[in-house]
């Protein structure tokens, strides 16, 4: 995962303590505190610090089930020269 990725899903997760966490794959997000509303503020972010737009079909729990399965659509974006060349 990118280290921009990480550092922008931190402020999303207001149950991971003080002292926050470290994010892996499996850091399940939902239980870290990204529910409905934070996962589309969420959205908004990734979309402007990658440059790109996540499909409509990826819009889903699944994606944002753990830090893991939202890098995976957001790295599938980049690989696709979807971004404006500053991925991962």
């Amino acid at each position: 995962m990118d280290s921009r990725f990480t550092e922008l899903l931190r402020p999303f997760l207001k149950n991971a303590g003080p002292d926050g966490i470290v994010i892996t794959p499996e850091t399940d997000l939902r239980r870290l505190g990204v529910d409905s509303m934070q996962a589309i503020e969420l959205l908004f972010s990734v979309e402007d610090t990658f440059g790109i737009s996540l499909p409509d079909e990826e819009l889903n729990d699944t994606t944002f089930a753990t830090a893991g399965s939202l890098w995976h659509v957001i790295s599938a974006q980049l690989s696709d020269g979807s971004a404006d060349g500053t991925g991962a």
